[in-house]
């Protein structure tokens, strides 16, 4: 049976010291969860996640993943480094992404592909704008976006 998931994005936001008392409070009041926890924070934060965390049950990720193994791609990080972090999960596709930084679905796709090879499990998002809800194309998008990752796993 598949367990579900709660992962809480954390976007751009925290700092060393507020993050140390979340993750605290985090880790000291879960107990015995009945679905998986996860974290999903900046990159920067992630050694702080598997310090803290690390022998819990809750799990981290990150919030984006290249797309790319390695290279010269200036401030990404490849899904190799972040299981060097112990990260379990890491999010593609976010909307933000999406429209701030023209992420197809291609893209997306490769970056879940990437994840998986390296061990992570992708939290692929998919959904459609306002102007495509109003439109009615809602099953549409969306479909689109999941085809686009089950045609790259094959």
């Amino acid at each position: 049976m598949r367990r579900k998931l709660v992962a809480g994005n954390w976007k751009m936001n925290g700092n060393l010291a507020a993050n140390a008392l979340l993750l605290a409070g985090i880790k000291a009041e879960l107990g015995h969860p009945v679905c998986d926890v996860a974290v999903c924070v900046p990159a920067t934060y992630l050694a702080q996640c598997q310090a803290t965390l690390g022998g819990s049950l809750v799990r981290w990720g990150a919030q984006d993943v290249s797309m790319y193994e390695s290279g010269a791609y200036t401030g990404e990080v490849s899904a190799t480094m972040l299981a060097d972090f112990s990260c379990s999960y890491v999010i593609v596709g976010h909307s933000e992404r999406r429209a701030y930084h023209g992420e197809t679905d291609a893209t997306v796709a490769g970056k879940a592909v990437r994840a998986l090879a390296a061990g992570l499990t992708p939290i692929v998002c998919v959904g459609e704008t306002l102007a495509e809800r109003e439109a009615g194309s809602t099953e549409q998008i969306v479909s689109r976006q999941i085809d686009a990752v089950l045609a790259l796993l094959g």
